[in-house]
């Protein structure tokens, strides 16, 4: 793809100033957005990051504009997920609403700068070993049957890293505004609210392992891994707010997300027995005939598998709902029906 440092350095730098004017013009000053400024932060965001990959594909060729359209879809539906585990946490703390820009905003920040750590140790790794691609693939595929067969909602407020930690530090029982620690009679203590980033950061760890692997399973471009990851994560806030409800109604969500990872992984497990001389495949010869899956396919397949979950999600929800009202209205006319 030819990026130069100046690129790299101008990409960075937009990125950050992006999110320095988010602080400043939206989250400084405490308060619950409305849906209007959410959606058309929300709209300026998707539209800025489909934008670019319009560009990439104009300028770059139509190859890497698909690699990052199909990297930018995987991440937003993996940035979404990402969402429904931040209103878990929001739930498990009760974190006031007005200050809920700030933390999302924190663990954004955060999920850019672990997943740039990522990526850089991803790219390093692929350009010296290539056999990576088989540990790739098979994480994505661990990942993907975690993903599928989770039993249960864990609490990410009261999981064993959050009792270490108020096992560590002493903490608040209460809120003080939105500051980290406070100090009372000559004591410092931490409030909820460094609790709830700690924890913020904690799931962006392990969801940076989930998304790396994932779009370099699509693309070997560090820059494409990178933009994808950062346009994903911009207006991320401003969709939580916008479809917070909506989250609870995804309910197909993760087995979606599981397709997909473990469609990368197949990708990626081809990939290596397409380009590796191992000893112990093929007598050291790469199995060309091994099928390497175009990324047409895969951003066609990627996108109907999101398509897929969401509608089916919103089927679901909504049979159950209808379910639930005949069922009340069922149970009404029971206990009014007159006595003989």
């Amino acid at each position: 793809m030819g990026v130069t440092p100046l690129i790299w350095l101008i990409t960075i730098a937009v990125t950050i100033a992006f999110f320095v004017f988010e602080f400043f013009a939206h989250v400084r000053k405490p308060h619950e957005p409305s849906i209007g400024e959410s959606a058309r932060w929300s709209a300026f965001y998707i539209g800025l990051a489909l934008l670019f990959g319009v560009g990439i594909g104009v300028f770059s060729g139509w190859t890497y504009g698909g690699e990052y359209f199909a990297g930018y879809l995987t991440e937003k539906a993996l940035s979404i997920d990402n969402l429904f585990v931040f209103l878990l946490i929001m739930t498990g703390f009760a974190v006031p609403k007005k200050y809920q820009q700030k933390v999302l905003m924190v663990g954004i920040v955060i999920a850019l700068i672990m997943r740039g750590a990522f990526i850089a140790v991803g790219a390093a790794l692929i350009e010296n070993f290539s056999w990576i691609f088989y540990i790739f693939g098979a994480l994505l595929l661990f990942l993907a049957y975690r993903q599928a067969f989770a039993h249960g909602e864990s609490d990410p407020a009261n999981g064993k890293f959050m009792r270490l930690v108020r096992r560590v530090l002493p903490v608040s029982e209460e809120y003080n505004a939105d500051r980290l620690t406070v100090k009372k009679n000559g004591k410092r203590f931490v409030t909820p609210m460094l609790l709830v980033i700690v924890a913020i950061g904690f799931i962006d760890l392990v969801f940076a392992v989930d998304s790396i692997p994932a779009i370099y399973g699509l693309t070997n471009e560090a820059y494409i891994v990178f933009t994808a990851n950062a346009f994903a994560l911009m207006g991320l806030r401003q969709l939580y707010f916008l479809i917070g409800g909506l989250l609870e109604r995804l309910v197909y969500l993760s087995q979606g997300l599981a397709v997909i990872l473990a469609f990368i992984g197949v990708k990626l497990v081809f990939h290596a027995l397409h380009v590796n001389e191992l000893p112990f495949i093929n007598g050291g010869e790469p199995l060309l005939w091994v099928p390497e899956i175009p990324i047409w396919f895969s951003l066609l397949f990627i996108a109907a598998t999101v398509a897929v979950a969401t509608v089916a999600s919103l089927a679901k929800t909504r049979r159950d709902a209808d379910k639930k009202r005949r069922d009340t209205f069922e149970g009404e006319k029971v206990i009014h029906a007159p006595e003989d």
